[in-house]
This record gives structure tokens, C-alpha cells and sequence, in this order.
């Protein structure tokens, strides 16, 4: 079950993006595993995607469609990644553009594909030719909640965020749906999310602010260190909103946007570690004093330590793992200084000045990793500058999890 998370019951419609699922049967039987969505003629959509070297086929063709227009659909299953799949796996990722394409009327390169689930297996084309009339036909605004529950693997619960803001006088949505659990380790993207605004932003400044949001969000949690080769988020702009168009990055309205954004894809990329497989903690790690990408390089070190994560769900406040882990990270001793380093866990401080406080009680780091939520605090030098990371902890379900995934 999830750590301190529900199923997402409720989202906001975004004008100028209708949605529809169905049950394809492409691996699960008897629940919605295939998502379309359509966007309104004139949207801009921002888009990254997974820095694997193995990028599945369905990543490979939305990048190619991409370069070439502006998207009009998203086509999403789960149950089945494509990848690994060669010169096949391509063709089928494209044949299911196709297939789209016919049914609402566009090009081809105006559908981009997307999948998850199992590596290596090819996929069941003749149900996404049945399943895509159907899908095409079925479209509604208000379909969020059934999108975040057809995109599962083997999340515990959909994952949704709506947010609103007010810029001039008018009220902007922003909607998004994400799934993930296991094999989260983004790398400029994330496992799956598709967002939404109808607020009017030229696509520069859309990529600009989705790629920036992602870095601070996204690209800061870790369940198991794994990168995806299926990983993609996108986000489209339909401008449905009555304002004027946002194209300058110095307009106070872009600063709100920009800031609705990663309000959005933290709160997104939280769930996915608060669902993580075999999860019972949620734990945020956040590093201080060094340049950001120390400090980050840090948070990372201690977040990816099996020894941290097994302790955490033990609930052993076994310290000495998370010193060993800054010790270990991988930056320049110059961006360290051992004499500064103090680490407190849910503001029990545990070590001062690279050493164990004089005044420290077991009793008190035990009352501290007893919680659910956890906080580690450390600093490494004398700077102000702090990086965050969102991770979970290692427990027996993780390992029957993944060890019985293909059964």
C-alpha cells in the first residue's frame, strides 16, 4: 500500500484536451490499460524523455514525430513497454500512430506513442486495431481520473494533481496524471506523465518551463536507481484560457505559471516515491552548503545506499550508514568539509561538526526513524545553496515484487 497516499478520485477537465480509455487487453485482463488523448488544434506541447541508451521504440518515434509537428494525439498503454523490441517494435509503435491517425483524421507524425510495462515482447497489434475505434469514438474532458488508473503497472493507487491560479482576473488549470513505482531513477524525464494547462504559452517558453520543473522534481526522486527506457512527460498548452499569449520568461505571468508548474510535477514525483514498490517510509533528503550539484550528488548517494534504505524500513537509526554514504558520494574533496558535516534526522540532530553530538540519545534517533515520514538534514560545507531528493525505503515486498513482475 501506499505510504500516506489515496487513489486519486477527482481532477479538473483542461479545455481544448478530451480523453478516453478503454480495456484493450494488452496484458491485464478485466481494467482500462490504454489511454488516448486528443489536443486541440493550436496546442503546444513540451516534451522529455528518457536518457536511457535502450529508449524504447514508442520514445524513439514520439522524438521523430515531434521533430517534425506539433502533436494532435497521445496514445498511452500499459502492461507492455516495446522495448527491446527492434526493427518490429518500431514498426508497431508506428502502425499505432497510424491507427490513430486514421481514426481522427490526421498525419501519422501528429500522434505520438507511448508505453509501459514488460521489456522484450512485442506488441498485440490486432487489439489496438480493434481498441482504437472504439477509443476515438468515447472522447470526454473528463476523463483524468480513469486516464491516472489505465496508465498503472504496478502502482497501488492512480496519481493525479490538479492545481489553479488566477492571471489576469482569469482562472488557469493545471492537470496532470503520473504513473510509476519501481525502476524510478529519471534522468531529464520521468516514468510517465502527461500534463495539461489552457493557458496560452508559446512553446519556447512551455519547454523552457517543463524542463525546469522537471530537473527540480521529476529528476529528483529515486526508488531503486534505475533509469526507464520507457520514461516521457509531456505537457501541452492548449490556450484555451482567455488571456493574452505568455512569450516572454521576464513576464511576471510566466514566473506564476512557472511556478504552478513545479508546485504541479513536486507534488506528482512525491506520489510516485510515496507508491514505490514494497514502500513503508517516504524520506526526503535534503543537503546543504556546497554548489547544488554536490549537494545533489550527496542526496542521491545517501537516497541509492541499500544499507540507508534497508535501516529506514528496520527502523534502525543506524547513523553511521548515512555518514558512510556523504563519505562515499561522488564529488571533489573540495566540496566537502568533514569539519562541517552534521546530519539530524527529523530534527533529532545526530552529528555536529563531522562528529557524534555529545548529548545524543539512541532512544532519541530511535523516536525519530519510528516515523513513517522522514526527514535527513545534512550539511557538508559552509555554503547556503540545497538540494532535495525524494526516496522510499528497501523492504521484503520490494524484492517479491520485482522478483515475480513476468509470473
Amino acid at each position: 500500500m501506499a505510504v500516506g497516499l489515496d487513489s486519486v478520485s477527482q481532477l479538473l477537465a483542461v479545455d481544448g484536451l478530451q480523453l478516453a480509455t478503454c480495456a484493450a487487453g494488452i496484458r491485464y485482463a478485466d481494467r482500462d490499460d490504454l489511454v488516448l488523448i486528443v489536443l486541440d488544434e493550436g496546442s503546444n506541447t513540451a516534451l522529455v524523455q528518457t536518457q536511457n541508451r535502450f529508449s524504447a521504440a514508442p520514445v524513439q518515434i514520439a522524438a521523430r514525430h515531434y521533430k517534425i509537428t506539433q502533436p494532435r494525439a497521445l496514445l498511452i498503454n500499459a502492461g507492455n513497454a516495446n522495448a527491446g523490441t527492434g526493427q518490429q517494435g518500431l514498426d508497431d509503435a508506428l502502425q499505432c500512430s497510424a491507427l490513430v491517425a486514421a481514426e481522427l483524421g490526421l498525419l501519422p507524425e501528429q500522434v505520438l506513442p507511448f508505453s509501459t510495462g514488460v521489456i522484450g515482447e512485442h506488441l498485440l497489434i490486432e487489439r489496438f486495431s480493434i481498441a482504437v475505434p472504439s477509443l476515438a469514438t468515447d472522447l470526454s474532458k473528463d476523463r483524468w481520473v480513469e486516464a491516472a488508473n489505465a496508465i498503472m503497472t504496478t502502482d497501488t493507487v492512480a496519481k493525479g494533481e490538479s492545481i489553479q491560479l488566477q492571471i489576469d482576473g482569469e482562472l488557469v488549470t493545471l492537470t496532470g496524471v503520473v504513473k510509476g513505482s519501481g525502476m524510478i531513477h529519471p534522468d531529464m524525464a520521468t516514468m510517465l506523465a502527461f500534463i495539461g494547462t489552457d493557458a496560452p504559452v508559446a512553446h519556447s517558453l512551455l519547454q523552457q518551463s517543463l524542463e525546469f520543473a522537471v530537473d527540480r522534481s521529476f529528476n529528483c526522486i529515486t526508488v531503486d536507481g534505475d533509469t526507464s527506457t520507457n520514461d516521457a512527460c509531456s505537457l501541452t498548452a492548449t490556450g484555451r484560457c482567455d488571456i493574452s499569449i505568455i512569450e516572454d520568461s521576464a513576464d511576471p505571468r510566466f514566473k506564476k505559471f512557472q511556478a504552478a508548474l513545479y508546485e504541479l510535477t513536486q507534488a506528482l514525483a512525491k506520489s510516485v516515491v510515496r507508491d514505490a514498490e514494497g514502500a513503508t517510509k517516504f524520506v526526503e533528503i535534503n543537503v546543504l552548503g556546497g554548489h547544488y550539484d554536490a549537494c545533489k550528488s550527496v542526496a542521491n548517494t545517501i537516497a541509492l545506499s541499500p544499507l540507508v534504505k534497508t535501516a529506514i524500513f528496520a527502523s534502525d537509526p543506524n547513523w553511521g550508514r548515512i555518514l558512510a554514504a556523504i563519505g562515499r558520494a561522488p564529488i571533489s574533496s573540495d566540496e566537502i568539509n568533514m569539519q562541517e558535516v552534521s546530519i539530524s534526522i527529523n530534527g533529532v540532530s545526530i552529528v555536529r561538526a563531522g562528529e557524534l553530538v555529545s548529548d545524543y540519545q539512541e532512544s532519541d534517533g530511535q523516536t525519530a526513524f519510528n516515523q513513517v515520514d522522514l526527514r535527513i538534514d545534512v550539511r557538508i560545507a559552509s555554503g547556503d545553496q540545497v538540494a532535495t531528493v525524494w526516496t522510499s525505503d528497501f523492504s521484503h515486498d520490494y524484492v517479491s515484487i520485482n522478483a515475480d513482475y513476468r509470473s
